[in-house]
């Protein structure tokens, strides 16, 4: 590998044509710029210019190596631009966080992603554990989760609250709800269900709930999408994240019972620490923040 100190002062040198101006540019004494002029021809192993009195000319090697000292000039202008150039619409940006939330953040990304040909987001939807792991070893950039992970090697920040809620057909007249109501109409399962009525139901109904695991199962879906589709068509209830009941397409027909005591989760976004966060994992993390404000 040439010198490059040496390889930036030959190049100076042949631009200005002259040792003293290129030594004025370099703020360098004359016979220093001759002494790396020398270094550089014991390195390359030929002269690099011929001298005519007080001037010179390029040999061809030396024409060589001033082409070569311009390239690396050029290359290294654009790795600084690449690096400074923090461009919110340019790259790729990793997300995973539950289905139900993935469901409302997509369509805000997706309109981003419109209007940035040259952005590419990847969502995920994935169990909070994964979310976490993913997060921790690189495969996401960013993490929304249910509660404080609490690591420390991740920045973690509350971006808001999501309402964990009963959802009946919007012709439900049943008020208040009780939990025989509920029992009548049986439960809509999911893989998420039975921990949310452990929940949300033992803090509604503690003298007649006793426990999901004795629940009256009416229907099982483990598609996030197709939970309310049931309950919409007057079928049984469920127990969703708000953002679930709001990304339904059929939400008009759901409706969400008022109880005595509401639950609500955090909602947490993570990413790794130790760098600081892109202009485009800015602007995504913005939104899920955005999106995370509208389910309190």
């Amino acid at each position: 590998m040439l010198n490059a100190t040496w390889l930036e002062t030959f190049v100076t040198l042949a631009e200005s044509g002259h040792f003293t101006r290129a030594a004025a540019r370099l703020n360098m004494t004359q016979p220093g710029v001759s002494q790396q002029l020398r270094k550089l021809e014991r390195q390359v192993g030929q002269r690099l210019i011929a001298q005519e009195g007080k001037s010179f000319t390029l040999t061809p090697a030396g024409e060589a190596v001033r082409d070569l000292g311009l390239a690396r000039r050029a290359q290294e202008r654009q790795l600084r631009a690449s690096i400074t150039a923090d461009d919110p619409d340019i790259g790729e940006v990793r997300i995973a966080c539950s289905g139900s939330f993935a469901q409302l953040l997509y369509p805000q990304l997706i309109a981003v992603m419109r209007g940035a040909p040259q952005l590419a987001i990847h969502l995920e939807a994935a169990p909070q554990a994964s979310v976490l792991s993913g997060v921790l070893e690189g495969r996401f950039d960013l993490g929304v989760i249910g509660q404080d992970p609490n690591h420390p090697r991740l920045d973690a920040k509350m971006i808001g609250q999501e309402e964990l809620c009963l959802v009946l057909p919007a012709e439900a007249t049943d008020v208040p709800v009780t939990f025989k109501d509920l029992e009548n109409r049986g439960f809509v399962a999911h893989p998420d269900g039975f921990a949310y009525a452990n929940d949300l139901l033992a803090l509604n109904f503690p003298d007649t709930f006793s426990g999901a695991d004795h629940l009256r199962v009416r229907t099982v879906v483990n598609q996030i999408g197709q939970i309310p589709a049931p309950v919409a068509c007057g079928i049984g209830y469920t127990l969703l994240p708000r953002s679930a009941i709001e990304a339904f397409p059929g939400r008009e027909q759901l409706t969400v019972a008022t109880l005595p005591h509401r639950r609500h989760h955090d909602l947490w976004s993570i990413v790794r620490k130790g760098s600081e966060p892109s202009a485009r994992l800015r602007r995504v993390m913005g939104i899920a923040e955005k999106v995370a404000g509208t389910l309190g």
